[in-house]
């Protein structure tokens, strides 16, 4: 027996389900969203892994095509649950675990307390405890009370191709890298969303699971958790990250038992993104590896 991760959790959606072209034994990996994503963010690295690997993306409570809590509180907790829960139900066990931003959290403490369900553990840009950049904490504000419905109103104000320019300067390293498919894809989406009742709140929700997070000490804490964790690990971190210090790499890479650093120059939040052959190259090596040195 397992004990939970959390009470209460809404069911997530697998959106992009990939598999390898009849080779029922390959490995299966699992990929985890930032706050505000969905399964797309993967599209560029999965494309690369996908002739080797099954793939599994999952759209969190409340982001892309899953539905958000009943109550409308997103905790991280809560978050790994919901994946966990999908995880047993289909069967899956050992998977190669990788999660970006917020859903690296959720990643985290998944395989801290559900070490059966992890094989390897990928981690892009986490947003693990620490000084924030400028540009983080003027997102931290979304925290604060009245915040989704102050929002609410600068988002209906924008349109689309302000709203996806902004989101590429604080994301990216280099905007320009994206290319006129994956904007019009993102564009709509963010159209799609913008007629759900629950979208304008999920940022913020998700802005206050990152604050708790960051508040929480002892045993339940992120940096704690991370000490915890046996399986192989692999950290991505981009040099001109404007929502995770860089800083935090070294310490991050010293925090895990079994840890490998990927560090990427010119490089922002979304390095599966913007630089998905380096990091496609380093989780092919740890999932060859895992194979080798079976736990």
């Amino acid at each position: 027996m397992h004990p939970p991760l959390a009470a209460e959790y809404s069911p997530v959606t697998a959106a992009v389900a990939d598999a390898t072209g009849g080779a029922p034994a390959a490995d299966t990996a699992v990929f985890l969203h930032g706050l505000g994503g969905w399964t797309h963010n993967w599209a560029a690295l999965i494309g690369l892994l996908r002739t080797s690997v099954h793939c599994l993306a999952l759209d969190l409570p409340g982001y892309g095509s899953s539905a958000p809590p009943p109550d409308g509180v997103v905790t991280v907790s809560r978050q790994a649950a919901a994946v966990a829960d999908h995880l047993d139900r289909a069967g899956h066990r050992r998977v190669h675990l990788v999660g970006n931003s917020l859903g690296g959290l959720a990643a985290l403490r998944l395989a801290a307390r559900r070490p059966d369900l992890v094989a390897t553990l990928t981690l892009v840009s986490p947003v693990l405890p620490a000084l924030p950049p400028v540009q983080a904490l003027r997102v931290s504000l979304l925290a604060l009370p009245g915040a989704p419905r102050l929002y609410a109103r600068l988002l209906s104000a924008q349109d689309q191709d302000r709203q996806l320019d902004d989101l590429y300067r604080l994301i990216y390293a280099d905007p320009a890298r994206v290319g006129p498919e994956q904007r019009a894809t993102e564009a709509r989406e963010r159209l799609r969303r913008a007629g759900l009742p629950h979208t304008a709140g999920m940022l913020p929700a998700g802005v206050r699971a990152l604050v708790r997070t960051f508040l929480q000490r002892g045993p339940s804490s992120p940096w704690q958790l991370a000490h915890r964790i046996t399986a192989p690990t692999l950290l991505v971190y981009g040099r001109e990250d404007r929502l995770v210090p860089f800083r935090t790499a070294p310490r991050a890479y010293a925090a895990f038992r079994d840890a490998r650093l990927l560090t990427l120059p010119d490089t922002g939040h979304v390095a599966m993104q913007e630089r998905p052959a380096p990091v496609a190259a380093a989780l092919r090596a740890l999932i060859t590896e895992a194979r080798r040195t079976p736990r």
